[in-house]
């Protein structure tokens, strides 16, 4: 029987078609929310993919396995909303980098896992799901005909995996339709040239505003969803144990070297690693064929108006995909009735009150239980 979730059957690097798919197939949730944030605001996405890039590499070199490397959503969706300017999003960056160091290096994060019961854990993956989901279906109604197709691909591809084992390439050959639709309606943008880095130096009001309403809106979904849940899932996917309080370092360390310069805070996540072992990826080669596929594009293609040729129906084809791996995981839970109502208050609320009323929840519940057992 064909088992995946051996990790000693797979070898740190491959460079092929899976990995490649794997590779593309993170790029659904990527692009979505920094071509958003270059948009409205006055941050320069060439200077965003070219971090990621550079990340996406040194965390696949260094874990060996697909190691998401994402945009932070929440930060992503407050800026998108509100237009925060550069200044107060790289004082957001920078005191998450320093607070997910320190928390990473004094082994704080195993201390909160040991305190975050996995029913909650799981809560957060399908409040994720739900969210991730619900954002797929806003980009499906958009071009729904070209969403169809590339779902229908997607599932056609599956099928044949299944029984004849063809490598999952479904992520490429939708992105490929997606540039070729969109290069016949819009034609070959205008390519613009890469200019350097230079150092962002926010001041006070803008660590205040960026603190309080960027970075502890952040927090939870971070320490939940980018670490202990991306931590959970590597176990699940891959049978590889990755320390959460490492997350917690290379969290920290990626937004102190690139935020300052004109980075985009990023972190790790449960859906981006969903979606790179859905579509294929299996070791550290897919990190390095993402960072190899945007330097490229950070350098020549980094104009919002290239990046927009993507039909938003391929991204929702993407997403759809996504949502349902990391909430077939969710089920995994030893309290539905949390899980679930965690999930809930995500989509109706916020990441950050689910996470309390979750926590109080599950607490509650282990009391009750333990005092009728006694």
């Amino acid at each position: 029987m064909k088992s995946e979730n051996r990790f000693d059957k797979w070898p740190d690097f491959r460079f092929n078609l899976e990995e490649i798919a794997g590779a593309i197939g993170d790029f659904g949730t990527l692009f979505p929310i920094v071509l958003g944030v270059a948009i409205v605001s006055d941050l320069n996405l060439g200077h965003i993919l070219l971090f990621f890039s550079a990340w996406y590499i040194i965390t696949g070199v260094y874990y060996k396995l697909p190691m998401p490397v994402e945009p932070m959503k929440v930060i992503g969706a407050i800026v998108i909303a509100g237009g925060l300017c550069k200044e107060e999003i790289t004082a957001s960056g920078i005191i998450l980098g320093v607070f997910f160091l320190i928390l990473g290096l004094c082994k704080g994060m195993k201390f909160i896992q040991e305190k975050v019961p996995s029913s909650v854990i799981r809560g957060i993956q399908m409040g994720l799901a739900l969210l991730l989901f619900k954002t797929s279906i806003n980009f499906v109604l958009k071009d729904s005909a070209l969403s169809i197709i590339c779902i229908t691909i997607i599932i056609l591809f599956y099928i044949a995996n299944k029984s004849i084992h063809l490598a999952d390439i479904s992520a490429i050959v939708v992105i490929l339709i997606g540039i070729v639709i969109g290069l016949s309606r819009y034609g070959i943008p205008q390519i613009r040239i890469f200019s350097l880095p230079t150092l962002i130096i926010p001041g006070v009001q803008d660590f205040l505003k960026g603190g309080w309403l960027l970075a502890i809106s952040q927090v939870p979904l971070t320490i939940t969803n980018a670490i202990i849940s991306t931590s959970l899932l590597m176990q699940d996917l891959i049978n590889r144990e990755v320390e959460p309080d490492k997350l917690s370092i290379s969290i920290g360390l990626m937004n102190l070297t690139s935020v300052p310069f004109g980075g985009f805070p990023m972190c790790h996540g449960a859906g981006g690693l969903a979606a790179q072992y859905r579509f294929g990826a299996r070791t550290g080669g897919s990190n390095i064929i993402s960072g190899l596929i945007l330097i490229p594009l950070a350098l020549f293609f980094a104009s919002p108006e290239f990046v927009a040729i993507i039909p938003l129906g391929v991204f929702g084809a993407l997403l759809v995909f996504v949502a349902i791996e990391l909430g077939k995981h969710s089920l995994k839970t030893n309290s539905f009735t949390v899980t679930i109502t965690i999930a809930i208050l995500a989509v109706l609320t916020n990441m950050t009150i689910a996470f309390i009323i979750g926590m109080i929840l599950a607490y509650a519940i282990t009391k009750i239980t333990k005092r009728h057992s006694g």
